[in-house]
C-alpha cells in the first residue's frame, strides 16, 4: 500500500532533494501536501523554495502551505551561511507559477490527520519541529492518529553541527522538539550519526548531473553549492546529505540500522541547549520513545536517489 505522507520542511538544498525523491516515487508515497516552516532561512523564502521544488518535479498537483514563521519561544536562528541568501542557492530556478494555499500549514496538518483513518498518515519532518508541535498543542487528539513521525534531526555520537552539542533542526526550536518527543506517537529519527555517512562525493554528484534531466542538473548544482561549507568544515571526500535519509527510509527502510531507545531534548542549559540525549545503551529506565538510527548504507542510498531522480523532468 502507498504511504500517505505530509512533508514539513525548510528548503534548503538537502530538503529539496528529499522532496524530489518523494515526488519521484508515486507508487510508494502519496504526498498529501508540503508545509514550509522557518528554519534554514525565513518562512517567506522557505515557502517560495517549496513551490519551486514542487514545480521542478512536475508534480504541481501537490499543494504547498506556509506554516510558522518563528519558533515557539525563541528568536529564529537561520543558516544562510550554509544555504545561501535564498536558502536554495545553486540552481537558477524560475519564480514559481504555482501559489501557496491560503490555509495555514498547521491547520492543514490537523485537518488532514482528522480526515484520514487513524494510523494512515506519516509526518516527514525535514526542519525545525515548530509546525508539528503547534499542531499537537492546538489539537492533542491528533497524536494517536499519526502513523509515524520520521524526522531528520539531532545527533548523539556525532554531537552537533550548529553548536558543539546540538544539531540545527533541534537547536532552532528545542521546545517544539520536546513537545514532539513526548507526544506518544511512533518516532524514527535520522540524526547526524546516519546522515554524516551519506556523503555526496564528486562521483555521486557527477552521476546525478549525468542524468541530463532538469531535476538532475538542478540537484547537482544544489549539492555543489551547499557542499562547499561542509567540505571545508569536515575535510571529507563529500558533504553529508541529511534530509533525503527521511524519504529513503520510507522507501527502503533496510538501508538503515538503529534501535528503540529514549530520546530527550535539552531545553534549559545554555551550553547544550538543543542537544538530543539518546539513551542508546539503555542505561536508564526512561520510556523508549524513538527509533534512533545510527548506521546507513550509503551506496544503496545513492543508488536509490539517482534511480528515482532519473524519473523526473
Amino acid at each position: 500500500m502507498k504511504k500517505k505522507i505530509i512533508i514539513d520542511t525548510d528548503p534548503g538544498q538537502d530538503d529539496a532533494v528529499a522532496i524530489l525523491l518523494a515526488l519521484a516515487s508515486p507508487e510508494e508515497l502519496e504526498v498529501l501536501g508540503v508545509v514550509a516552516v522557518a528554519g534554514n532561512v525565513g518562512l517567506a523564502n522557505n515557502s517560495k523554495n517549496a513551490l519551486k521544488v514542487v514545480e521542478l518535479s512536475g508534480r504541481t498537483d501537490v499543494p504547498v502551505y506556509a506554516g510558522c514563521s518563528r519558533p515557539l519561544r525563541r528568536t529564529l536562528v537561520t543558516a544562510e551561511h550554509v544555504h545561501g541568501d535564498t536558502g536554495l542557492n545553486g540552481p537558477d530556478l524560475p519564480e514559481p507559477a504555482i501559489a501557496l494555499q491560503k490555509q495555514h500549514g498547521v491547520d492543514f496538518i490537523i485537518e488532514t490527520l482528522l480526515a484520514h483513518e487513524p494510523g494512515t498518515v506519516t509526518l516527514c519532518t525535514l526542519g525545525p519541529l515548530t509546525n508539528i508541535a503547534m499542531a499537537l498543542n492546538k489539537a492533542p487528539e491528533i497524536a494517536p492518529r499519526i502513523a509515524e513521525i520520521v524526522m531528520m534531526g539531532g545527533a548523539y555520537f556525532e554531537v552537533g553541527n550548529i553548536t558543539p552539542a546540538a544539531e540545527f533542526n533541534i537547536y532552532v526550536d528545542p521546545e517544539a522538539a520536546d513537545v514532539v518527543m513526548r507526544c506518544g506517537t511512533p518516532i524514527t529519527i535520522m540524526p547526524l550519526d546516519v546522515t554524516h555517512q551519506m556523503q555526496s562525493t564528486r562521483p555521486r554528484i557527477d552521476a546525478i548531473r549525468a542524468l541530463g534531466n532538469r531535476s538532475g542538473v538542478a540537484v547537482a548544482e544544489m549539492l555543489t553549492f551547499s557542499e562547499s561549507f561542509d567540505l571545508k568544515k569536515y575535510g571529507w571526500a563529500g558533504a553529508p546529505l541529511h534530509d533525503p535519509c527521511v524519504t529513503a527510509y520510507l522507501l527502503e527502510p533496510g538501508l538503515f540500522e538503529g534501535r528503540l531507545c529514549n530520546v530527550a531534548i535539552e531545553c534549559a542549559s545554555e551550553l547544550t541547549v538543543g542537544m538530543t540525549v539518546a539513551d542508546y545503551w539503555h542505561v536508564t529506565d526512561r520510556p523508549r520513545n524513538a527509533t534512533f538510527m545510527r548506521n546507513g548504507n550509503a551506496e544503496g542510498f545513492y543508488k536509490l536517489l539517482t534511480e528515482r531522480l532519473a524519473r523526473l523532468p
